[in-house]
């Protein structure tokens, strides 16, 4: 019940404490126990891991919308960065060398006839002229250049992290709910406890007033 022992929490690896189970309710409270604390102090736990299941909620959902967008993106930029490579032309006869370089030349200018969205449910179509330059948004209204390269190893590195990220959420949302499970089996068992005794301590009272009322008549 001392608010010093949560120093001593056991955390999981990114901090969050582990509610500990109270397996004997009597020992816990002491000789003087004060159930009505230690039930603010478990409504308190339980506030703090809703609020956090809360916010992680709301993470989980944000990169669970994002991950796929850094996914389509990085497959169209794969795309264009294939297409000037002339890997689409890997697979011509090596006796048309000449031919081969010049249908190259030819195709890699032609520019790409494609289809972009608009909002969810309107698409426009544009023409790609060949590039090697494409610009990215980076979030807060920012969008820069980059190289195909350049920019094909940020999106790479976008979604390596935003995965780890997913899978951290995740482990943590389970870890949370484990631990809001285990404060609200404490708060039944601390209450129930409590009524057991008040029960127990008004039986002894009214017997004590029997054995009072005998002795006196």
């Amino acid at each position: 019940m001392s608010s010093g022992a949560d120093q001593n929490q056991e955390r999981n690896s990114r901090g969050i404490p582990k509610a500990p189970f109270i397996a004997d309710v009597e020992d816990y409270m002491g000789p003087t126990p004060d159930v009505e604390t230690a039930l603010k102090e478990f409504q308190a736990a339980l506030a703090k891991y809703r609020y956090m299941d809360h916010n992680l909620t709301q993470r989980r959902r944000g990169l669970e919308e994002k991950i796929p967008d850094i996914k389509k993106t990085l497959s169209m930029v794969d795309f264009l960065q294939e297409r000037r490579e002339g890997k689409s032309n890997a697979n011509a006869d090596e006796d048309d060398l000449d031919d081969e370089d010049e249908s190259c030349d030819g195709d890699s200018k032609q520019p790409i006839r494609t289809t972009f969205e608009l909002n969810d449910t309107l698409y426009a179509e544009a023409e790609l002229e060949d590039t090697d330059t494409v610009y990215l948004w980076l979030g807060a209204n920012v969008m820069l250049s980059y190289k195909l390269p350049a920019a094909i190893s940020l999106l790479r590195s976008k979604l390596e992290s935003a995965e780890k990220n997913l899978a951290g959420v995740v482990e943590d949302l389970e870890f949370l709910r484990e631990q809001i499970t285990v404060m609200e089996v404490n708060t039944a068992r601390v209450y129930n406890w409590d009524v057991k005794r008040r029960r127990e301590i008004r039986e002894r009272e009214a017997k004590d007033g029997q054995i009072v009322e005998k002795v006196a008549s």
